[in-house]
């Protein structure tokens, strides 16, 4: 009996980030708060490792396999990985004094979202449903715990609440949906499944029966309606620090598991659950810009803003094959993952410009907070700006070129239709970012406190903002990065 070692080169990033976790996690027993800075520049230092160990794999182009074909390293999980590290590091680095000054930074916090970010990051390797599954409640149950982590919080206990049963139905869902694909396939590897379904003739109704499953787990992980109820209440219960965690990285995270579900493992399905798309798509549209309109907390109102954006996002995975026709995919799938790279980078912006505000015992939660932000710092209310603009979809920042190359795709897949209705609710959209802006440049401030963050924060929020307007002057090179990511697949 030949018992041969999986090739664990492909994995040294998740192996050296679970080893780190741990590490991370028992040091921080022996810190008091005075020395906690050490929790948090060996997470930073973890990270940067991380980004070390998938750099060093990302020369070859070809996908490379490991543990019986349940493990996949390609240019898609490389860059998807980095993206992840950046967006936890950029979060981490945002958060350090709003955790500071409500006494939750503590070595759970760092800990959780090391071990999340390795649920992430098998996520985005998984080519086997039981590896994507695993990732998936690896991150899921961080965040959970993540929600309720200020214990004396009434609102942030009963969001986690919400989030955990919601949660464990969307799991089953989908595990459910899994249990009926691999009954009528008879494998749990996706490039199988997808090779049965192209050769074999397997029941068909049973196949879209575990499909619609499938989509609806999706669905919730990527919080597109009706799977939404969550979304709202948990991004206004949770602490703002672990709002922006929940609403930047693990985005990337959902999109990687649709590709790797939907495109990886039942591309030969695509005409059944491309409907299925369209329809969450446009619902997701409908009501995420409809609702946001009415919320006074800024929190809640970007938490329908991601219904809304994802929803968007949808469209492109939507526009991949037209009448058994793949000539369009990779253009329609790298628009999507665009889009989903320009929407965490713009949410970390936005999020943490609602910490920077945020000081000891003040929450700048409501819209009101932000009245006259341009006479208490002209600087950051141009990032705000910016960050607005390229959340609405306007020129010249990236998020303009985000909304472009998704309707592009939309079009070219004969879908006019559907990218006209795109367009009038990024315009009803675009209301609610402008009032922001109305409010920060010609209000008067209701609060005269000063605005005065710590100079990596500063530094790291400027960077950010800049960034979009950087990548929407030149969005070619993380276009074209997309497109080799997605064509590798």
């Amino acid at each position: 009996m030949n018992l041969s070692l999986p090739d664990l080169l492909p994995a040294y990033a998740e192996i050296f980030l679970l080893i780190m976790a741990c590490v991370v996690l028992v040091v921080d027993l022996f810190l008091d708060d005075s020395r906690r800075y050490i929790t948090y520049a060996l997470s930073l230092a973890t990270l940067a490792g991380c980004a070390f160990f998938t750099a060093g794999i990302s020369g070859t182009p070809s996908p490379t396999y490991t543990f019986n074909s349940m493990f996949v390293s390609d240019v898609m999980a490389n860059v998807l990985k980095m993206l992840t590290y950046i967006a936890v590091a950029t979060g981490m680095v945002y958060s350090r004094s709003y955790m500071v000054e409500r006494g939750l930074l503590r070595g759970e916090y760092f800990s959780l979202s090391l071990f999340a970010t390795l649920g992430m990051m098998v996520m985005i390797s998984a080519n086997n449903f039981l590896t994507l599954y695993i990732g998936l409640e690896l991150l899921s149950l961080c965040l959970y715990a993540m929600v309720a982590l200020s214990r004396d919080s009434a609102q942030a206990t009963e969001a986690a609440m919400k989030y955990f049963v919601l949660g464990a139905l969307a799991s089953g869902l989908l595990l459910y949906g899994m249990s009926m694909i691999y009954g009528a396939t008879g494998s749990l590897e996706m490039t199988t499944i997808s090779r049965t379904l192209e050769t074999a003739n397997p029941n068909h109704t049973v196949l879209v029966f575990g499909l619609v499953f499938i989509v609806a787990g999706l669905a919730f992980k990527l919080g597109v309606v009706p799977f939404h109820m969550w979304i709202p209440d948990v991004y206004q219960g949770a602490p703002s620090a672990i709002t922006l965690f929940i609403a930047t990285a693990p985005k990337l995270a959902a999109f990687a598991m649709a590709m790797r579900l939907l495109v990886n493992g039942l591309i030969p399905l695509a005409i059944d659950w491309q409907q299925m798309l369209v329809l969450l798509a446009v619902l997701s549209m409908a009501l995420g810009n409809l609702a946001a309109i009415a919320q006074t907390n800024i929190k809640r109102m970007l938490a329908y803003s991601t219904i809304a954006h994802m929803g968007f996002m949808l469209l492109g995975l939507a526009s991949g094959v037209v009448d058994g026709n793949w000539l369009s995919a990779a253009d329609a799938y790298s628009a999507a993952m665009f889009y989903s790279i320009v929407y965490v980078i713009t949410s970390l912006a936005g999020f943490g410009s609602v910490l920077l505000l945020s000081r000891a015992g003040f929450e700048a939660e409501n819209i009101d907070d932000y009245r006259g932000l341009n006479q208490r710092s002209p600087w950051f209310a141009f990032i705000l700006m910016l960050t607005m603009f390229s959340l609405a979809g306007l020129p010249p920042t990236v998020g303009f070129y985000a909304k472009l190359s998704v309707l592009q795709a939309a079009v070219s897949a004969g879908q006019v239709w559907l990218a006209v209705v795109a367009v009038l609710f990024s315009l009803i959209g675009a209301f609610y970012y402008l009032r922001i802006i109305k409010l920060m440049y010609f209000d008067d401030p209701v609060d005269t406190a000063a605005i005065a963050p710590s100079i990596d924060m500063s530094v790291l929020l400027s960077v950010n903002g800049l960034a979009l307007l950087l990548l929407g002057i030149m969005p070619q090179q993380l276009m074209q990065l997309c497109f080799v990511a997605i064509k590798s697949l």
